[in-house]
């Protein structure tokens, strides 16, 4: 009689073992599912980047993140300042800003907090809390106010501007300020 219970009683505590061991925590499975983003970090990067093979702009930044994912994207958490030259490699303008993205698929850049972008040979200053660069477009764009101040005037952007990317050419949408105006062509009364 010992024998019949112990047959049944095999293939049940094995059937118990088997599930024991197969438990499995949530939280580790589901992190197993999670794919892990790779991190690169660089400290006090000087990058050049060049155009049909001249020199175009220096970035200088104290930390840089390029994060490797699906999308991957450059981040200067604490800073950058970027120097951007003409043909005979003197600097043209200046750009600064204290947080900045690059998306490289993309080839866009989000520039955000106290940015300022000064074009030195034309002294004007330009300033906005957001910009975007469009490197496929060649422009610079936002829809946050913007301010240029130039050596006789003063310009307001309420929804923001578009540029070529030397700051040569510019529209403000909703524009307003000082403006002085050359002689007119227009006759009087």
């Amino acid at each position: 009689m010992s024998r019949l219970i112990h047959k049944p009683l095999l293939p049940v505590l094995l059937a118990m073992a088997v599930l024991v061991g197969c438990e499995n925590n949530l939280q580790e499975v589901r992190a197993l599912g999670q794919k892990k983003t790779g991190v690169e970090e660089g400290k006090q990067i000087e990058s050049y980047l060049s155009q049909d093979s001249k020199t175009k702009a220096r970035l200088k930044a104290p930390i840089m993140l390029r994060y490797l994912t699906d999308t991957t994207r450059i981040v200067f958490p604490n800073t950058l300042h970027v120097d951007f030259f003409t043909d005979s490699l003197k600097v043209e303008s200046i750009l600064f800003a204290k947080y900045g993205t690059y998306l490289e698929r993309d080839r866009k850049v989000l520039l955000k907090d106290s940015v300022i972008v000064i074009n030195i040979l034309k002294h004007d200053t330009l300033r906005t809390e957001e910009l975007w660069w469009d490197q496929n477009r060649q422009k610079f764009y936002t829809d946050k106010p913007v301010s240029i101040l130039q050596p006789e005037q003063r310009l307001f952007g309420q929804f923001g501007m578009e540029a070529d990317q030397n700051f040569k050419d510019w529209t403000l949408f909703q524009a307003s300020g000082r403006l002085k105006v050359e002689d007119s062509t227009l006759a009087g009364p």
